[in-house]
């Protein structure tokens, strides 16, 4: 018999822009016996999961389901439910994901405007709500964690700032969403997506989504059909609500990883998360700047979950990384777009989170270098 390729994978150190390492609880979770996804108890298991990211986003929505995709999925899932053709959509971009929007929003005919912000810096809201006045938008977003720069974009101002009544806000907490405060209600934001690979330390594969009651709104007053079949929400809420009607087999394995990550999260105690968040990211900035590299983003507006570094001149950033990987056993991400060569980037994510890996990788890096 050939061999299985499976039996040679390494447990690998993830530290970089994602996934993330997985807890020994969730990978338990994803090998329980799989039920039908109309199971009766399945049923209960996507009521108490429903709760819970209710709970993680801090939102009373009604519309909160976990979509079956990456956050990819999620992103798409908003535009191509929300956005009719001809519909303005003005998109703040200062790194790859907002780039991103901008593709999905044109490919479904929206009429899209941009602000630019140079990479590594964040959005400033004081311009966006000029811009607001401007024009009759139908929809505003913008990335709260941009992974390809390590910025936290100012999400709750810009939800403050004065916009016509019919304008939505859309914001991406693919990277936040688990490692940093966010509240979708208290923000204004009507419609919010994520993904499970990052602080919610589970596989990729699901895209936490919800949607306002604006949002869902704009949803059931639709001109034309939702025109992606598999990511109408107007069909996936039926399955996901009282009438259990089918519309996809849903990944029932990862919706119990999904249940037991978000459990894990609230026992440890959602402030205690953050706050250890916080920590490692001071202990590994201290720890780069003590080896004479500099940070990407300025203080103030680095995300604690994904911390970006110059790459010293002279240094094959990307030899690093293989050295990390093939010696240390160690994963780190690179530069993307104009910071391609440029820069690393750090993740320090969920159950990676701890003081214990970012030791173990201060020291690797030394060596390497």
């Amino acid at each position: 018999m050939e061999r299985n390729l499976l039996d040679n994978i390494e447990e690998i150190l993830l530290m970089g822009p994602g996934p993330s390492c997985v807890p020994p609880e969730v990978y338990r979770a994803l090998a329980r016996p799989t039920l039908g996804h109309l199971d009766a108890y399945f049923l209960t298991i996507m009521d108490e999961l429903k709760i819970l990211m209710r709970r993680i986003m801090n939102t009373e929505n009604d519309l909160a389901v976990p979509v079956s995709g990456t956050g990819s999925a999620g992103m798409e899932a908003c535009f191509v439910n929300l956005l009719e053709p001809g519909d303005r959509v003005l998109v703040l971009i200062n790194g790859v994901f907002g780039a991103r929007m901008r593709e999905v929003a044109s490919r479904l005919g929206a009429e899209v405007e941009v602000m630019d912000f140079p990479w590594g810096t964040p959005v400033i809201p004081s311009l966006v709500g000029e811009k607001l006045q401007d024009g009759d938008y139908r929809l505003l977003a913008v990335v709260h964690g941009e992974t390809s720069t390590g910025v936290a974009n100012p999400v709750a101002e810009i939800g403050a700032l004065p916009r016509q009544d019919d304008c939505l806000y859309l914001v991406d907490a693919v990277t936040s969403l688990g490692g940093m405060e966010v509240k979708m209600d208290a923000w204004g934001i009507d419609a919010l997506y994520s993904g499970t690979q990052k602080c919610l330390s589970c596989p990729p594969g699901l895209a936490p989504l919800s949607f306002s009651p604006r949002a869902t709104a704009r949803l059931n007053s639709r001109r034309g059909k939702v025109p992606n079949w598999y990511l109408d929400l107007s069909m996936i809420v039926d399955y996901w609500g009282k009438k259990r009607v089918y519309h996809h087999t849903a990944p029932v394995n990862m919706l119990y990883g999904l249940y037991q990550a978000l459990e894990i999260i609230f026992a440890e105690g959602i402030e205690e998360v953050f706050a250890r968040h916080r920590r490692c990211h001071a202990l590994l900035v201290r720890g780069l700047e003590e080896l004479g590299l500099r940070m990407v983003v300025d203080e103030p507006f680095r995300l604690p979950m994904l911390n970006t570094v110059y790459c010293p001149t002279g240094v094959d950033e990307a030899a690093v990384r293989r050295r990390l990987r093939t010696e240390h056993r160690i994963e780190i991400g690179g530069g993307l777009g104009p910071l391609a060569g440029k820069i690393w980037r750090i993740g320090l994510m969920g159950h990676g989170a701890v003081e214990e890996n970012v030791g173990r990788f201060l020291s690797a890096l030394r060596a390497t270098l």
